[in-house]
């Protein structure tokens, strides 16, 4: 108890500040978790949110600033002791080993022995199994991770997290690649998770998830605490002032379809051995075609084999009236089709490369000089155009990626397909994991790009921001497409009506 009698906080930062060459990361933040609640932490990319967990998770040390558990002070001296603690951290960025095992990657380091020699594949599975059971989550212990899509590997950060006695939950952006039933799934597992002696940090660019699971919320804007308040009664136009210190628009649709232009791209009776079966649509010029469905639906497997990431067995693509072959994602590029893979991380930037080189990545070529060499002037005159118009937060151009903010990162992507200029782009989950200010300059983005012509596929696990952007929606179940609406007819509802028509249950609706 404390002096006056009160429970102290189950966690407590006080004056935490941290600073990296040219960023002032946090300066003197606030935070308490009180026991048995789910405390939402908000703020625009860059704010400080993924540094404060890093914090919190003994993955960075703080340049100031006392951290209390159960009101006594502590010192998280690296992410071992975090979990010796109760301290369970699910970051946005995955920390899984793609060649091991879904088991091994969660026991990692605490697997079990017989005569405490040798390795037991079999209570590993077994233990595993176990956790999966309790949880409800329908995971082979036996997969490998490198096989799994990031949905999947998203749930298995969190089964990871949830394997320890954790006192403090922390979730970093846990919902980004999950779609509204795997969402209600982890909400549950939280709402379990969550006792008088437990209590969840939750971060979300969703505003409509903070409602339904946060009962409080704190700010951060610039590294800097703003204010904490109960959610229940707090607008979440309030709560967006408070991160942006802006206004932003509304959830409208396209208010009109656009004229049907020419049609660009082409795909006809497109199947792979893995998940796709004879799928075919075209994409007109000045179109943005939305792809919904379910988790494992097939949405991101069509856009890699357009682009030629994984191999096709059949079927046809057609560009501009010609048909072409794409090998690999070069030969996509170089035929004008970008693609924006929902993970960055791997496929999207050079992460030990800096800004400048990552935006003019996809399009080097234009900017070799006379007798080979590199114009670097027009280098970085492109990168400086890109991180003004997308507002990238960066103290320069010459920044390393791996320094920025997860959706600094993603608006270094786009960035890189925008030089390009691509007359076809296909966008998978292009605002995961990035903040609602962000999202909207985004869709402004995606919206004028489509204005001036570019023929656009988005993949979104958002319903609201498939119906938002796309004029109109394609909807995937099992590998086949079952649906396609315009945008003026299509509804969450008839959405994931078609969503949940498999394979059997008749032909595509066309809109």
């Amino acid at each position: 108890m404390t002096k006056d009698g009160a429970q102290p906080a189950l966690l407590q930062v006080v004056g935490a500040s941290k600073s990296f060459p040219g960023v002032q990361a946090l300066d003197n933040v606030h935070l308490d978790l009180r026991h048995g609640e789910v405390l939402a932490v908000v703020g625009e990319n860059g704010a400080g949110k993924s540094t404060l967990m890093k914090l919190l998770s003994g993955i960075y040390q703080p340049d100031s600033g006392e951290f209390f558990l159960n009101g006594e002070q502590i010192h998280i001296a690296s992410p071992r002791h975090a979990q010796e603690l109760g301290i369970s951290v699910i970051h946005q960025e995955f920390n899984l080993m793609p060649d091991l095992t879904i088991a091994q990657n969660i026991f990692i380091g605490r697997e079990p022995r017989v005569a405490r020699l040798f390795l037991s594949d079999r209570e590993l599975n077994r233990k595993a199994q176990e956790l999966f059971d309790r949880l409800g989550l329908a995971l082979d212990p036996t997969s490998l991770v490198s096989e799994l899509t990031v949905a999947r590997q998203q749930i298995v950060e969190i089964a990871k997290a949830l394997s320890y006695n954790a006192r403090v939950l922390i979730m970093d952006e846990p919902t980004a690649a999950l779609n509204d039933v795997e969402v209600e799934t982890l909400f549950g597992l939280i709402r379990r998770f969550t006792t008088p002696t437990t209590g969840v940090i939750y971060i979300s660019h969703r505003m409509q998830e903070l409602r339904a699971i946060s009962d409080r919320i704190t700010v951060l804007r610039d590294g800097q605490y703003v204010d904490t308040f109960d959610t229940a009664p707090t607008p979440v136009s309030h709560v967006i002032s408070l991160m942006v210190g802006r206004k932003i628009t509304g959830e409208q649709r396209p208010a009109t379809a656009p004229a049907v232009g020419e049609t660009v791209l082409s795909v006809t009776g497109l199947s792979t051995k893995g998940l796709i079966k004879d799928v075919s649509f075209d994409l007109h010029k000045g179109e943005i075609l939305g792809f919904a469905g379910l988790m494992g639906a097939g949405r991101t497997e069509i856009a890699r084999a357009i682009v030629g990431a994984d191999r096709s067995e059949s079927g046809t693509i057609t560009l501009h009236g010609k048909k072409v072959s794409i090998a690999n994602p070069a030969d996509a590029a170089r035929l004008g089709i970008g693609y924006l893979s929902e993970d960055r991380k791997r496929f999207g930037v050079l992460l030990e490369r800096n800004v400048k080189e990552n935006v003019v990545l996809a399009s080097l070529v234009d900017y070799v000089a006379a007798l080979g060499f590199i114009n670097d002037r027009r280098i970085e005159q492109t990168a400086k155009s890109y991180v003004s118009t997308l507002r990238i937060k960066t103290p320069s151009t010459s920044q390393l990626v791996k320094n920025l903010s997860g959706g600094n990162q993603q608006k270094v992507v786009i960035a890189k397909w925008l030089a390009r200029d691509c007359d076809v782009l296909i966008f998978d989950e292009p605002t995961r994991g990035i903040d609602v200010g962000a999202k909207d300059e985004i869709y402004a983005l995606l919206n004028e790009l489509a204005a001036q012509g570019k023929a656009i596929i988005m993949i979104s696990s958002e319903l609201p921001e498939v119906l938002r952007l796309s004029h109109r929606i394609a909807v995937m179940c099992e590998g086949r497409l079952t649906a396609i609406f315009d945008n003026a007819e299509a509804t969450q509802e008839n959405i994931m009506d078609y969503a949940t028509r498999f394979s059997a249950e008749g032909t595509v609706k066309q809109g």
